[in-house]
């Protein structure tokens, strides 16, 4: 098992300093209190629109076209929020997406 797949419980909570605005050292155990807040991690490959007609017509084994090309980036969203982007990997015959990309968003202050 690689550092890419281990279970969060393996990883040292208290190594990976990283310095905020006020340039005080913050580490990962500095995130304690939240680490057992449930998050909803989708994996979005890609959308489609139709009317509840053509929804009605689809049965198993029918075809539904995405946006998306094969070999493009998905879409990964942490509580409906756009956090990073990936690719679709097979580990042990059950599917799996790595990241290749954070997407950094601007924190509006709220």
């Amino acid at each position: 098992m690689t550092a890419d797949n281990l279970p969060l419980e393996e990883f040292d909570h208290g190594v990976m300093p990283v310095s905020n605005e006020d340039g005080l050292d913050k580490s990962a155990s500095d995130l304690a209190p939240v680490f057992d807040v449930p998050v909803n991690i989708s994996a979005v490959l890609g959308k489609s629109h139709m009317s509840v007609a053509q929804l009605l017509k689809l049965t198993s084994g029918s075809v539904l076209e995405l946006d998306r090309k094969v070999g493009e980036a998905i879409d990964i969203f942490v509580n409906n929020r756009l956090v990073a982007r990936g690719e679709v990997v097979v580990v042990e015959d059950r599917l799996g997406v790595t990241m290749t990309e954070i997407i950094k968003t601007e924190d509006t202050g709220a």
